[in-house]
This record gives structure tokens, C-alpha cells and sequence, in this order.
């Protein structure tokens, strides 16, 4: 069975670092597009991050741009998100997927896998 495992979740303070992990397992991603979102609470989930099969090709949500890195390593299977200037307001559950198309990625319907989800918490 397929499936997304993410970690790297915890709490930061504001200004700090973390890089989250998502570990594909079940079959290769290599050719899948992959990205993130998250969900904070009281609010819908909302994309993040959306890198293409080879990496070649990413793009972010305006309000992490320049504080976040998607990357991939396909030989591992693993996707990462490395967040830095972290805010309050980048407190979420994220969550990984996955799909053909990095298109179906970014509008996040009809995405045929996801992650169970790794809490971030930023501090003030």
C-alpha cells in the first residue's frame, strides 16, 4: 500500500528553522509531482509548495516566498520543505502529496495521495 509519512513537526520560536520530511513508501514518487499543504485551525487547508517530478520546476504561495524551500531526493523517495524566518501565522498541521501533475498538486483537488499530517507550532 502506498502511502506519505511526514515528519520534522515541532515547536520553534519565531524566527527559527525546521525542515520537514515526507517518506514515500509503497511504490516510487520519482515520477510524481509533490508538494505541501497545510491546515491551521478554525481555517481551510491551504497550499504551500509544489516541486515537479525532477525537481526542476517548484513554486510556493506568495506569503512563503523567500522563507521556504521544497526539494526532493528521489533516490530516497523523500520530500523535504525546509522552512526558515518562521512567523506565528506559519502554524499548521502540514501535509504531502502527491499526483501526476504538478497542476493537480497546486489546486489540491483530485490528489490521489496525502500524509497524515505533522503539527508545526510557532511561538511569539
Amino acid at each position: 500500500q502506498a502511502q506519505l509519512v511526514e515528519s520534522g513537526g515541532r515547536l520553534v520560536q519565531a524566527g527559527g528553522s525546521l525542515r520537514l520530511s515526507c517518506a514515500g513508501s509503497g511504490r516510487s514518487f520519482s515520477n510524481d509531482a509533490m508538494g505541501w499543504f497545510r491546515q491551521a485551525p478554525g481555517k481551510e487547508r491551504e497550499f504551500v509548495a509544489a516541486i515537479n517530478f525532477s525537481g526542476g520546476t517548484t513554486t510556493y504561495r506568495d506569503s512563503v516566498k523567500g522563507r521556504f524551500t521544497i526539494s526532493r531526493d528521489n533516490a530516497k523517495n523523500t520530500l523535504y520543505l525546509q522552512m526558515n524566518s518562521l512567523k506565528p501565522e506559519d502554524t499548521a498541521v502540514y501535509y504531502c502529496t502527491a499526483a501526476t501533475l504538478i497542476s493537480t498538486v497546486v489546486a489540491g483537488t483530485n490528489v490521489p495521495y496525502w500524509g497524515q499530517g505533522t503539527q508545526v507550532t510557532v511561538s511569539s
